[in-house]
């Protein structure tokens, strides 16, 4: 049987798409999102290799001159050139599973979170690109997921929102039934919590990596709202009571730790038109020896930062400010992608 891997589990790498979009980031809102990804390389480099995906040789040379600019050595920086339509290679990328004693690739089909950015064609063949690279095996599922959409503890438990899902946009041939086939199948789910619908502003219709999150086996941040008049009080409420309400595969309930939903200024409207932007502690990334944890609002970083040094005593916890990242409607977790091999 196929498993998908808990993120804590040891990785080979991590991947990352160099931004470069001038829809998602218009004027300098590119040059500020670079700021924000030369933090998450250089915290990274440090723990594990890195592999980044840019669009063509001149961006490599201008990626280059930021890595001496900012002092980033290019050891264990690995570059690959292939163009692609945004950076949210957390969705399009390849998710890995083992296989009885080897590592393989799951390709899902990806159609830009029910075709609202064309082109992708060159995002969804990431995972045969990265198949190749490092000559790994590959199945295709026939399937639409994007890889922040569902959520492991390697156990047999998945999260997942039926606001993404089960909207028609994704898999209107497949019942309820048979997408849950297809997670046991393909990811090794014999649990799955369904949590409802996710943050305004998020453009993915609800992923579950800006709701809740495994800690470890049995431990699940939930995303949590103080404020009744706060556009996503409701939800988030209906998703806690889900979780406290929910049993692990092994029959247990599930120890809940919440943190307080924060606030960042976006300065008027996202692309899209939003007003809100999904900015939400629960797009942290556990890499080998560190734990990239996004920070947004002085009232609640450093509750986030404490939760995180209490499950992660043996990672470097590093906080990064995302508020220009999050402006795109994602953060650290859906930029990433971790490998193992």
């Amino acid at each position: 049987m196929m498993r998908m891997p808990a993120e804590w589990e040891k990785h080979s790498a991590t991947l990352l798409t160099w931004p470069g979009n001038p829809e998602t980031w218009p004027g300098v809102r590119l040059r500020k999102a670079e700021g924000v990804y030369l933090e998450i390389i250089k915290a990274l480099a440090r723990f594990e290799p890195v592999h980044l995906l840019v669009e063509n040789t001149e961006v490599k040379e201008r990626v280059l001159r930021l890595f001496q600019k900012n002092e980033i050595s290019c050891n264990g920086i690995t570059m690959h050139t292939y163009p692609v339509n945004d950076i949210w290679i957390r969705d399009y990328g390849p998710i890995f599973v083992r296989s009885r004693s080897e590592f393989k690739i799951i390709n899902w089909e990806y159609n830009a979170w029910g075709g609202k950015y064309p082109p992708w064609d060159g995002d969804n063949r990431v995972p045969e690109f990265i198949a190749n690279q490092f000559n790994i095996p590959v199945q295709k599922t026939g399937m639409v997921l994007e890889g922040g959409s569902v959520e492991v503890n390697g156990k047999g438990d998945l999260l997942t929102t039926e606001s993404v899902l089960l909207n028609p946009n994704r898999n209107p041939q497949l019942s309820k039934k048979e997408i849950e086939q297809k997670l046991e199948q393909y990811l090794g789910a014999e649990n799955i919590i369904w949590l409802k619908s996710g943050l305004a502003g998020d453009d993915t219709d609800g992923h579950i990596d800006d709701l809740a999150r495994f800690l470890n086996e049995d431990t699940i941040l939930a995303m949590v709202c103080e404020d009744e008049a706060d556009i996503n009080f409701l939800a988030l409420k209906e998703n806690l009571e889900i979780l406290r309400s929910a049993r692990l595969k092994n029959g247990k309930p599930i120890n809940i730790e919440t943190l307080p939903l924060p606030k960042t200024n976006i300065e008027g409207t996202t692309t899209d038109g939003s007003e809100h932007v999904p900015a939400s502690y629960a797009n942290f990334y556990v890499a080998n020896h560190c734990v990239l944890v996004p920070l947004y609002d002085e009232r609640y970083d450093g509750m986030a930062l404490q939760l995180f040094n209490k499950y992660y005593p043996d990672r470097e916890i590093v906080g990064i400010n995302c508020s220009d990242l999050v402006w795109g409607q994602g953060s650290i977790h859906c930029i990433t992608q971790q490998v193992y091999r």
